[in-house]
């Protein structure tokens, strides 16, 4: 079978307002990962994660027994999983119709518990429902599949859904606490803990103007802006565009 791969994802646009001047500030998780090579690459994207399988009892009547791509993502039962490209455009509308309730009883689409556990890892806080809201912004759908560069499933055509929040934060401590971090930790300093911590990786948090994230993407033409950009020295991952709803892009599909 030539299989597709689905990869399906909430992704959050976290914004908060500066503690200084007020203007409206993106929050991104910024990871550092140690390449094949020995290098370093540092990268920005939005915060989220994976969609976990609750009870995908609709799924399975769709596409039969559930083939995950990898064994990591069958023991965490995220929603990655390889089907029959016939089968895709009836599982898209699955998709479309139960990521709506964030209390679906067959997917954990809610972006609460991936929150608490990116915000702990990134500024070691223990993120309170108090210090901030959660509304709804849609989907983004790359429904044309393009071969993946995951480390699980190199090379698998994917195609993909993310469901989008926006998170903003309210509480001012964690306002001044998101900058002061993102000032202190520089991509160098959280390349060399990838280096040094054993497992290659380490993670935080960089906050940069909203505005600034939007100039600079609308400055290229909308076939040239699926790609990563620099803001301000900071590599950001296409990715980001998803959680910009205004900004068009071939590969994207708004919902």
């Amino acid at each position: 079978m030539n299989a597709l791969r689905v990869s399906v994802a909430t992704y959050n646009q976290v914004v908060f307002p500066h503690p200084e001047n007020g203007a409206t500030m993106l929050a991104l998780e910024r990871k550092a990962a140690v390449l094949e090579n020995g290098r370093v690459s540092v990268l920005a994207q939005p915060f989220g994660g994976g969609v976990k399988l609750l009870a995908p009892k609709t799924l399975q009547k769709i596409v039969g027994e559930i083939r995950f791509d990898s064994e990591r993502s069958e023991q965490e039962q995220d929603f990655r999983i390889l089907i029959e490209p016939s089968q895709w455009e009836a599982v898209r509308q699955y998709c479309l119709l139960h990521l709506q309730d964030p209390n679906d009883p067959e997917l954990e689409s809610a972006p609460e518990r991936e929150l608490v556990e990116e915000f702990a890892e990134t500024l070691g806080v223990d993120l309170k429902p108090s210090q901030y809201t959660v509304a709804p912004m849609g989907f983004v759908l790359e429904d044309h599949p393009v071969r993946t560069d995951n480390w699980y499933a190199r090379g698998v055509a994917t195609v993909r859904v993310y469901r989008i929040y926006r998170v903003a934060i309210v509480d001012g401590n964690l306002c001044q606490n998101l900058v002061a971090t993102s000032q202190q930790d520089s991509d160098e300093m959280l390349g060399r803990r990838a280096l040094e911590n054993g497992t290659g990786r380490a993670n935080s948090v960089l906050a940069l103007p909203l505005d600034r994230v939007r100039k600079t993407f609308l400055a290229l033409p909308p076939a040239k802006r699926f790609h990563p950009i620099e803001v301000d020295q900071h590599k950001l991952a296409a990715s980001v565009l998803a959680v910009l709803e205004d900004i068009e892009v071939p590969q994207y599909l708004r919902w």
